[in-house]
């Protein structure tokens, strides 16, 4: 491989991740608090239309964000409503998330901009760019300038976010006073309650967190990654930064580990597709692009029964009296 090649794979794995590693912090900060949330990918969709819709209309980059980070806190709070107020199934209600996020905003696509669910292309001055310009191509003979310049610092801003991410939820939980007392309201919410604590309003700030990730998870996909919302843009990445938070057993770093390896097929399949490998032929682009979802198929049926949950994840809390 060349420097070249290496450089483009290292930068496209960096770019696929980023929203998978969002999502999949946002899915730890819930699930450690106890709540389980399938709807990480309703979430993420109603960001993206969000952060998609006001920015074309507004020309703000800042109102984007601000408007997809607004918008998945509402569907958190909604969903901590549902399960944590009135102790409905957390599992059902994520479900309902997501088939609502995948109607609803088809819907409103339609009816404010008539263009088939989809929303106006976003102006190239309001998307995020490279923040070093000079890096966005590789440059042949240039191991450098390749591999670490277009490599590491040819991203937006909310990659490297995203990475800091990891690190700063896992400052949080393992060495914060409010992080340690998220944990103990998944493993213990009866402690905590006795200890004079809310668990309500723990799991429900857990929530809240939770959905300012997804946010930012879905203002990527629309303000970086493409330049407009389209129906099912998400096109399971929820449920593929699920698959990777269960993979990490529920921990930033192996989490983050299992994200990385989801962007490296990804980007991989990119390039394979046309390639005549020795042996095998030209592999069906169809079976290269399934990859990264056959990944996720095979790494919850392996893993799933060695990873210990949270012991009070997905059980409702009802007040000793």
């Amino acid at each position: 491989m060349d420097d070249v090649l290496i450089a483009s794979v290292l930068a496209s794995t960096l770019r696929v991740s980023a929203p998978l590693l969002l999502c999949a912090m946002a899915g730890v900060l819930s699930e450690r608090a106890g709540v389980v949330d399938l709807g990480l990918e309703g979430k993420m969709l109603f960001a993206a239309f969000a952060a998609a819709a006001v920015a074309a209309v507004t020309q703000s980059t800042v109102y984007g964000v601000l408007a997809a980070i607004a918008v998945a806190c509402v569907a958190s709070v909604l969903h901590g409503f549902a399960c944590v107020t009135n102790r409905g199934d957390q599992v059902v209600s994520g479900v309902a998330l997501n088939m609502i996020a995948a109607g609803l905003t088809v819907v409103l696509g339609i009816a404010w901009f008539a263009q088939g669910g989809q929303t106006p292309p976003i102006a190239p001055e309001v998307r995020l760019t490279a923040l070093a310009p000079a890096f966005a191509e590789p440059q042949p003979g240039h191991w450098f300038a390749s591999v670490v310049g277009h490599g590491f610092l040819s991203h937006n801003v909310l990659v490297y976010v995203a990475f800091l991410m990891v690190a700063a939820v896992w400052f949080f939980l393992e060495r914060t006073r409010p992080g340690l007392r998220l944990r103990a309201v998944g493993e213990n919410p009866a402690m905590v309650e006795a200890a004079g604590m809310s668990v309500q309003r723990l799991r429900y700030q857990a929530l809240l967190m939770n959905g300012v990730l997804c946010g930012l998870a879905g203002a990527y996909l629309t303000l970086a990654q493409n330049a407009s919302f389209s129906p099912n843009m998400t096109a399971g990445r929820g449920f593929i930064a699920l698959a990777a938070m269960i993979f990490g057993k529920w921990k930033p770093l192996p989490t983050m580990g299992a994200c990385l390896l989801f962007g490296f097929l990804d980007a991989m399949a990119i390039r394979l597709q046309g390639v005549q490998l020795p042996g095998v032929g030209e592999v069906p682009v169809q079976l290269i692009q399934a990859l990264p979802y056959i990944l996720t198929v095979v790494l919850l049926a392996g893993f799933i029964g060695s990873a210990i949950a949270p012991k009070a994840l997905g059980r409702p809390y009802v007040k000793e009296r």
